[in-house]
């Protein structure tokens, strides 16, 4: 039987997502796509620059690729649906991620805005999948209004400080109906494989492979990660207790 993650009722083999930002030169783009083998991408729409040969983030990314504009930058939902469909026009799809950001400190997203522009977006026919604070509630109201996907954040975005959240999301996990993946401070592959362990559907990883010493080779080792710790949560991981049990008997052979 497949192993395959279904968002939006299409199929996807990987449940590594990445990123384009923070490469030192975007040229890596393609060989880190085939290394990681990831099938889901994420853009910024600023970057997207359809007139410009040489600048335009779209000319390192395979056709074959299915597209994650996000709505970086947006800091109401009025701000992420305009940007939305402004992907949507430009031709990228109708795929998004929402990032509606107020807090400039952290980053935080902002969960209420967030949740306003899913739900027209949703209603609009975009395939919507919204960035936010590890929240049941909000999950099931993000669930409710038409989010395909759910994306809690592990850390702080950018930070590389690691799975965080880890019990927040192992309630939505448990509760939620449509995929969860955990998106933003993952840093290392043990952290990605972690949440796989955990049951998370999917991670989304950017800053820890660009701006790893070798993100070609970051990308490698995050995809076996993930394949790893879905294997072993549909394994089934063995109980953990608080005092020692013995592998082999102790006694017997000596009497």
């Amino acid at each position: 039987m497949k192993d395959e993650l279904t968002i939006g009722g299409i199929k996807l083999k990987s449940r590594l997502c990445i990123g384009t930002g923070k490469f030192h030169n975007d040229s890596l783009i393609p060989d880190v796509i085939k290394s990681s083998m990831a099938q889901v991408i994420t853009v910024a729409m600023r970057r997207v620059d359809l007139c410009s040969k040489e600048e335009n983030i779209m000319n390192f990314i395979p056709k074959d690729m299915i597209l994650l504009p996000n709505t970086s930058g947006a800091r109401t939902a009025e701000e992420a649906v305009r940007i939305a469909k402004l992907a949507r026009a430009a031709g990228l799809g109708n795929w998004v991620k929402i990032e509606v950001i107020t807090d400039q400190k952290y980053l935080l997203p902002d969960n209420y805005e967030t949740l306003k522009a899913t739900e027209r977006l949703a209603k609009e026919g975009f395939m919507v999948l919204p960035y936010m604070n590890p929240d049941l509630m909000v999950a099931k109201q993000l669930e409710e209004v038409g989010a395909a996907a759910v994306m809690p954040l592990g850390s702080p975005i950018g930070s590389n400080r690691g799975f965080r959240t880890q019990e927040l999301v192992r309630i939505m996990i448990a509760e939620s109906k449509v995929p969860i993946i955990v998106d933003a401070g993952i840093g290392r592959p043990s952290e990605a494989c972690e949440a796989m362990e955990l049951g998370a559907d999917a991670v989304l990883v950017n800053t820890a492979i660009a701006t790893s010493s070798n993100p070609i080779s970051m990308a490698a080792a995050f995809a076996n990660s993930v394949k790893a710790g879905r294997t072993a949560y549909l394994s089934g991981l063995g109980t953990s207790t608080l005092e020692a049990r013995a592998s082999s008997p102790l006694t017997g052979f000596l009497s």
